[in-house]
């Protein structure tokens, strides 16, 4: 199958994107999260093992296939290492039917202006054709808004954009991720600033040219409809931002044509210790509860 078979997948399926990217910052609490503490492990290298098994044990369970988790986020080392005997985005399309994203971001810079941009990423060419010979079919930033600032909202924007045209460059679809903080006070505000800004971007994209769109779950129901209708988006995806399963659940299903790219939502109530039988039921269940909540958006 091929990137158009691909991109068929994302644009009309029916279920949602995992986020599996948790970088060296995240890792330790998706561990803890997991039922592994810091103790168990003394280096980065027996660090990125361990997660590395968990997200091996999410990709080959009986739930995690492609007609309910649409894609899967990667992260760089999971990209460069193998699930089942392949290569992780090849195993992912050819064994289970997922569409491979690779993580490129490198952290966020210091806040500035209401809003934490991403750090210099020096090395994006070389990672990005790494990504596209290992069978990626895009990528993920993000950035953060911690604050309705007008002048930061479109300084984060028009950086993500312009990493944006350097993904599209290579022929790979970039997530676009300015993430708006859950928990500011002027959240509602923040997302109305945010949407008139991405749109600007948008309508200036050329027609032959498609990205997609990862948000924080909006005050306003459908706030977002506009981006979701737009030519030049494949699919707007929503990031549950530290909200419960459940409220992330019920926020994305008052959003129509929304689907989630959950992370901790995705794996709250998964434990290393559970046995196969345990892990693989909690997983589905999981799955199933954010995939109806896709749908009903």
């Amino acid at each position: 199958m091929s990137k158009a078979d691909q991109a068929a997948r994302i644009r009309a399926g029916e279920g949602f994107i995992a986020a599996l990217d948790q970088s060296g910052g995240s890792t330790p609490k998706a561990l803890r999260l997991y039922g592994i503490p810091d103790d168990r492990y003394s280096t980065e290298a027996e660090m990125f093992d361990l997660v590395h098994a968990m997200r091996a044990r999410i990709a080959q369970a009986p739930a995690f296939t492609g007609d309910k988790v649409l894609g899967a986020i990667l992260f760089e080392m999971t990209m460069d290492r193998e699930i089942g005997g392949k290569p992780s985005a090849r195993y992912l399309w050819e064994e289970r039917g997922v569409v491979p994203f690779l993580k490129v971001d490198k952290g966020l810079a210091e806040p500035e202006n209401g809003v934490r941009l991403m750090k210099p990423m020096p090395d994006l060419d070389a990672l990005l054709e790494r990504g596209a010979a290992a069978g990626i079919f895009g990528t993920k930033m993000r950035s953060v808004i911690d604050a309705a600032d007008a002048t930061g909202i479109a300084a984060n924007v028009n950086q993500q954009f312009e990493v944006a045209h350097q993904i599209l460059g290579h022929g790979l679809v970039p997530i676009i991720e300015p993430e708006v903080t859950i928990s500011i006070a002027d959240k509602a505000e923040a997302e109305e600033v945010l949407r008139s800004a991405i749109l600007a971007q948008l309508d200036a994209l050329p027609q032959d040219q498609e990205v997609m769109l990862k948000l924080t779950l909006p005050e306003a129901p459908n706030l977002y409809e506009a981006l979701v209708n737009h030519p030049r988006v494949l699919r707007v995806v929503a990031l549950s931002g530290g909200y419960s399963r459940n409220e992330a659940n019920e926020r994305l299903a008052q959003n129509r044509g929304v689907i989630a790219s959950f992370s901790r939502a995705l794996t709250e109530g998964l434990s290393a210790d559970q046995s196969d039988d345990a892990f693989n039921a909690t997983l589905a269940a999981s799955i199933d509860s954010i995939r109806a909540a896709s749908v009903a958006g």
